[in-house]
């Protein structure tokens, strides 16, 4: 899947700031959820949690 393009997700955000904060909460519970179940993630945790945040937001 392909990144959705920034300016689609900060639409929905106050403010980048925001955007960045919650992009990266997710991506460090991705990174440490496969640490802690011992999984091999291929893919980045942040583009993981830039296209969670965008499934959850119907883009």
């Amino acid at each position: 899947m392909l990144n959705p393009a920034i300016g689609k997700l900060i639409q929905n955000c106050d403010n980048r700031y925001s955007l960045v904060l919650e992009i990266a909460k997710e991506a460090r519970s991705i990174a440490d959820e496969a640490i802690q179940n011992e999984e091999i993630v291929i893919e980045k945790p942040v583009s993981l949690a830039i296209n969670k945040i965008a499934c959850e937001r119907g883009l």
